[in-house]
């Protein structure tokens, strides 16, 4: 079977969805593997890297394409790119269906089989699939290094001759996977941090790893997590009292970084001007929900925006871009073991299991239809 990994092509994605490690065993399995030529360059992968270890390097998207069973990607096929893939072939990438239902139909119009591998069920044996996973630890740990950049102070307490430096106080708001390692950055640098999350069962991880944890006393945080393990969107009320414990909080904070999302929904409003105002002037806020619509009122996706009170409101792009050449390694694992998991060790080749609950998780599109259950119905 021929595999095609594609050179990225949406501004700013330095990423590349195969490493010549990946690529190595995906030839072991027995897959043709097909490289665009300078796919890699932006994570600092060589095209010799790969002929290295048995691709085959093409010079552009198009040979890359002709006759692939099998396409890797970072993110969603361009619609130049999606004219050049033949009937019933794989897309298997990151390709937002929640935002981008222009998109779907065009996947289903196309007859691809079209994997979004960020709606990965969050069960035991998926968890080596999980690109939301393995690309939020990262984001979580630069979105610290980019505070600490911004931020006009140092992170630890400092003695010295001419007086103590005072410890950064870092505010992380949810308490998932980029939040969680947002929290041991900062600890890490000397920062006192406190945490903060609509899920008591946060509580214990936040501890565990230094921080202070701050929520809201309800009945609704007793049920505030999906069996997916994502947070739900909390009533007016709780949203109501959570406003006012953050009024409170971050006042007496240094560095806000925000991360919390729910699936399928733009991302929640947590801090509004009126708590930007009531911060101290020099203050740093990382809102990396910002392309999801934000967390941060007033930031903006790729700017970093400085308010008339002398906060700074850091928009990034692409958090786990800025670290390229791991993302991509770890990207191109996750999408390794997704397809080592549905081969055929007798027969070689792929054996798509179509009722198994990782494919009907993550399986949009199939033989020219919307196939998956929270999109079906939409290709009319």
């Amino acid at each position: 079977m021929k595999l095609a990994v594609l050179k990225e092509r949406h501004e700013g994605e330095t990423r590349v969805a195969a490493t010549p490690d990946t690529v190595k065993k995906l030839t072991a399995l027995g897959f043709d593997v097909v490289i665009e030529s300078g796919a890699g360059l932006g994570s600092s992968f060589m095209d010799g890297a790969y002929e290295e270890v048995g691709a085959t390097i093409v010079a552009n998207a198009d040979d890359a394409l002709d006759n692939a069973d099998v396409i890797f990607k970072i993110r969603r096929p361009t619609d130049d790119e999606l004219g050049k893939i033949k009937k019933g072939a794989k897309v298997i990438a990151s390709l937002n269906p929640y935002q981008d239902a222009e998109g779907l139909k065009a996947y289903a119009a196309a007859g691809i089989e079209a994997y979004a591998m960020e709606l990965m069920p969050r069960i035991t044996r998926a968890q080596s699939m999980d690109i939301l996973s393995s690309q939020s630890n990262l984001s979580g740990y630069k979105s610290v290094l980019v505070a600490a950049n911004e931020y006009g102070r140092g992170f630890p307490m400092m003695m010295t001759a001419a007086g103590t430096v005072a410890p950064a106080r870092v505010m992380v708001f949810g308490a998932g996977v980029a939040g969680l390692q947002a929290i041991a950055t900062a600890k890490r640098l000397g920062a006192i941090v406190s945490a903060t999350d609509v899920r008591a069962a946060a509580a214990e991880q936040v501890e565990s790893l230094g921080g202070e944890f701050v929520m809201v006393e309800s009945e609704e945080t007793e049920d505030a997590e999906t069996a997916g393990g994502y947070a739900k969107e909390m009533s007016d009320e709780y949203k109501a009292k959570q406003a006012e414990l953050i009024a409170k909080t971050l006042t007496k904070q240094d560095i806000a970084i925000t991360t919390a999302l729910i699936p399928g929904r733009a991302a929640p409003t947590l801090i509004t001007k009126e708590h930007i105002a009531s911060m101290k002037p020099g203050s740093v806020i990382v809102d990396l929900a910002v392309e999801q619509g934000g967390n941060v009122e007033g930031s903006v996706a790729g700017e970093n925006v400085v308010t008339e009170n002398g906060v700074t409101i850091v928009g990034p792009i692409n958090m786990p871009g800025q670290l390229a050449a791991d993302a991509s390694s770890l990207f191109a694992k996750n999408l390794l073991n997704f397809l080592s998991a549905f081969m055929d060790e007798e027969n070689g080749g792929l054996a798509i299991d179509y009722e198994d609950e990782v494919i009907t998780g993550i399986l949009l599109t199939r033989d020219g239809a919307i196939v998956h259950p929270n999109f079906a119905g939409g290709s009319e």
